[in-house]
């Protein structure tokens, strides 16, 4: 009785307010958290390592994140940017905001970038790569580094996608018997899971897009040239770019205007600053009224399920104001395209692996293209599930400036560009073009490789350089299914507004269920 009347009187405000959950926030609802005062830059971090500690280390066991940083460093890195909130000093947008990089993008501190190879498992370098330093300063707080497709996708034509030595197979959080895509599959599946509101991916063909898609979520590969590339782990320089991948086309404008801009190490950029601009400003979602919308049909595939989700996100952008323009026979004239592109990735391959490895401060490890294929025939762990017939192939090719590779990239660029989108856009009258960015996942097997479900539209604008933008328009059984948009060189803002204009008419992105299937 003397018990049961000391309870009843125990104030029901002694209790703690519950935690708002983490799950599914995107950058302006933790903000709001931290400007509240509701939440701190310390206790969303830890939220979210917690998050991946119980589920992508245990618990469905994602695998999609390699590593994190240790607490300690986390811990005094938000211990300052709360400080300095509290001091009135918020450095922009990403201020106190986690964010995970793919495992090819060097950061300063004890995480090796390895790029997913044993071969790279203690190159620990010291050096934050310019979009690190950028995020950095920006006040984004690194948690860690995501899981990939080993080397990026490009040492066997037979792999599976999401797997690598280091990191094991990534799972999709949506069926955790279906593929993550690649080669950001990682960084993919961690923002559709919640690890990270935010990641950062890379893309030679497909690399950020793909995943994107297949988990959910948004993902943007800018023009070629926007965004640095040093001090990442190469395949091409004419193709390569990192991108952000995130849960809203805010966030992902959010991100770009952040590592976008000129870096003097990397001359493909030298033009960043000029076009670089505010792409969260751009966003309205009036953006789509008046634009012309060129519709990539002959590359959707032939499910009926997927055509109707395509078809209903057409009437989306129409009755947001855009004029759809049915394209026909958008691939003539595209059949060489994939061998010359081909011939320019392993070339470049070849050359810039070399210029990478010789760059790394350890003078031990490897140090060419064919240090890494010894050492991956010392090591069958490496080759266990499929071959380096690629490794192999970009071994045998000749240098940078032979006639092989000037008339390849040559020929590729010009396919892709002024006879590829720049003719479809230029011939139709339309400012962007729309696609299905791929299938739905398909069944992960480590025996046989991939098996892809569905046409691709990243070879075009990865071969050029241009813009393209991944939005979820739905799913079939549960596995979403990513709409594209592809704008010309430079275009970037104009895709960012073209797909937050859609994004905010369709809202079709839905939350990972981790069946089993």
């Amino acid at each position: 009785m003397v018990a049961a009347s000391l309870l009843a009187v125990t104030p029901v405000a002694a209790m703690p307010p519950p935690l708002p959950p983490i799950e599914g926030k995107d950058v302006g609802a933790l903000q709001a958290e931290m400007e509240s005062g509701r939440m701190d830059e310390g206790l969303i971090a830890t939220l979210y390592l917690d998050r991946i500690a119980k589920l992508d280390d245990h618990g469905p066991k994602l695998d999609a994140v390699i590593a994190t940083f240790p607490q300690t460093d986390i811990d005094a890195e938000t211990t300052r940017l709360d400080a300095e909130r509290q001091a009135g000093k918020r450095r922009g947008p990403l201020h106190g905001i986690p964010i995970l990089l793919k495992d090819n993008i060097e950061t300063a501190g004890p995480l090796p970038t390895t790029a997913g190879s044993l071969a790279l498992k203690d190159n620990v370098t010291g050096r934050d790569a310019p979009i690190v330093a950028r995020l950095r300063q920006a006040g984004a707080v690194i948690i860690g580094k995501t899981n990939l497709s080993e080397w990026a996708n490009i040492r066997s034509g037979n792999s599976t996608s999401g797997w690598s030595a280091v990191g094991g197979l990534t799972k999709n959080p949506h069926a955790l018997n279906r593929n993550a895509c690649g080669s950001s599959s990682g960084s993919g599946a961690a923002v559709a899971a919640s690890f990270a509101p935010l990641a950062i991916g890379t893309e030679t063909d497909g690399s950020i897009t793909c995943p994107a898609a297949i988990n959910g979520i948004v993902g943007f590969k800018p023009t070629v040239g926007l965004v640095s590339r040093t001090f990442i782990v190469p395949i091409s320089h004419s193709q390569d770019t990192a991108g952000p991948m995130a849960l809203t086309v805010r966030d992902a404008a959010l991100l770009l205007g952040v590592i976008a801009g000129s870096d003097p190490a990397d001359p493909a950029t030298a033009e960043a600053d000029t076009h670089r601009t505010d792409y969260v400003a751009a966003l309205s979602p009036a953006a789509l009224k008046g634009k012309r919308i060129g519709v990539l049909r002959d590359r959707i595939g032939g499910r009926a399920d997927i055509a109707a989700l395509f078809d209903t996100a057409l009437k989306a952008m129409e009755g947001a104001g855009a004029t759809i323009v049915e394209i026909k026979d958008s691939q003539s004239d595209q059949g060489d395209l994939g061998a010359a592109e081909l011939d320019v990735l392993m070339t470049e391959l070849k050359a810039d692996m070399a210029a990478y490895l010789g760059s790394l401060p350890a003078k031990n490890g490897p140090k060419t293209l064919a240090d890494l294929i010894a050492f991956n025939k010392a090591h069958p762990e490496e080759l266990r599930w499929f071959d380096q017939s690629l490794f192999e192939l970009a071994e045998t090719k000749g240098g940078l400036d032979g006639k092989e590779h000037i008339d390849a990239r040559a020929k590729a660029a010009r396919l892709a560009g002024p006879e590829g989108i720049d003719r479809l856009l230029a011939a139709n009258k339309v400012d962007f073009l729309v696609g299905v960015t791929n299938g739905p996942a398909w069944t992960t097997d480590l025996v046989n490789g991939d098996h892809y479900t569905g046409p691709s539209v990243s070879q075009m604008p990865a071969v050029a350089g241009y813009p393209h933008l991944t939005v979820p328009m739905g799913a079939v059984e549960g596995l979403p299914i990513g709409l594209s948009i592809i704008g010309p060189k430079w275009s970037d803002a104009g895709v960012l507004a073209a797909g937050y204009a859609y994004e905010q008419v369709s809202r079709k992105r839905i939350a990972p269920t981790f069946r089993a299937e």
